[in-house]
């Protein structure tokens, strides 16, 4: 549920101000919390009408009422997990919290329900050599580094998974027996993981050619193997579609300040003094949508990089640009790959 905190109160709230944010918040719950946003209690229609045959007034404290032991889960608690747990508790809401009892979402059997189910391929990129972050890369392919207690690859593959996506394939090269090992076939996950493996580097997009030829014909979100981002996945495959793309790419903004004045000029004539300005751009973020049209245009015999790769195809039209706001983060060089563990329980934790 994306807008749980329309639902929420504090434990002084009285029962007419939770009788207002159950009926605005239209999921028949309401969760109590301290301000540190520490879980408290949650509060059901059947608790109001209990209260209400007791004579409790409408100025009474909601934390008279209140059920002070729900049943949680952790944050990390995958979906499927959740709905197996509300289905045999007969749970129609369930608080999500944090290690530390913080309150960070509520689920609801609605919305598992109703969650949708993606067939779309997902391509991952992970046959680098990942040289710049050597030492670590010596033995171990930089996708199964590990941010935080988890290999960069497994938590893609988990972040798709969170939104329904379960067809995959890896591309592989460099200690390409380490990743096969690790993921095997998927079903640890209840996914299905199949490999393609590039007997010689292919760039970014080369290895596209060797997909098999029975993929469905559908878009397929195509993503480097060292990223970590929270992008919502759904919300770009949506946008592929509703746009009628070809492919989409993954854009973000970057800028960098001149450390000097800028000075236009013509035939001598200054025309413009700029103090130390600002350069904004987009630039390419990683992470594609293509048509199932588009892959059969690659041939998978040799090298090709995405950017050459798409920039033929934009005089064709149907190329667009998905603008990403959320955390992103590329692993390229040991100062990123510090950065992605101090960051990990902020943004992941």
């Amino acid at each position: 549920m994306d807008d749980w905190r329309k639902v929420l109160l504090t434990p002084k709230d009285s029962l007419e101000r939770t009788i207002k944010v159950l009926h605005e918040g239209g999921c028949r719950i309401a969760l109590v919390a301290d301000k540190f946003g520490m879980l408290l209690g949650t509060v059901t229609d059947g608790d109001i009408r209990r209260a209400l045959i007791n004579q409790l007034t409408m100025e009474s404290s909601v934390s008279l009422i209140m059920n002070g032991n729900p049943i949680t889960v952790d944050d990390k608690v995958k979906n499927k997990d959740i709905l197996s747990l509300m289905s045999d508790k007969s749970l129609l809401h369930m608080p999500i919290i944090d290690k530390d009892g913080i309150l960070c979402g509520l689920e609801t059997l609605q919305h598992l329900i109703e969650s949708p189910i993606y067939d779309n391929p997902i391509f991952l990129m992970a046959g680098g050599f990942g040289t710049r972050l050597h030492p670590l890369t010596k033995d171990t392919p930089k996708p199964l580094l590990k941010v935080g207690n988890k290999p960069i690859l497994e938590m893609i593959i988990e972040q798709f998974i969170n939104y329904g996506f379960h067809n995959f394939y890896i591309s592989t090269h460099f200690k390409s027996e380490q990743i096969r090992d690790y993921f095997k076939d998927g079903e640890l996950h209840n996914i299905s993981i199949k490999y393609v493996h590039e007997d010689s580097p292919l760039g970014t997009a080369g290895s596209l050619g060797l997909l098999p030829d029975d993929l469905p014909d559908l878009p397929i979100i195509v993503m480097n193997g060292d990223l970590l981002t929270k992008v919502d996945f759904k919300n770009l495959f949506n946008f592929h579609c509703e746009h009628n793309s070809e492919a989409t790419m993954c854009v973000r903004e970057y800028d960098f300040q001149v450390p000097y004045g800028v000075v236009e000029i013509d035939n001598y004539n200054i025309k413009e003094i700029k103090e130390k300005p600002v350069h904004r751009f987009f630039v390419n973020a990683g992470i594609y949508v293509l048509n199932r049209s588009l892959i059969n245009k690659v041939d998978g015999k040799s090298c090709l990089d995405m950017t050459d790769f798409l920039e033929k195809e934009l005089n064709n039209g149907g190329v667009n640009a998905f603008p990403i706001h959320e955390y992103w983060l590329d692993i390229g060089q040991m100062e990123e790959y510090e950065k992605a563990n101090r960051e990990f329980s902020t943004v992941f934790g």
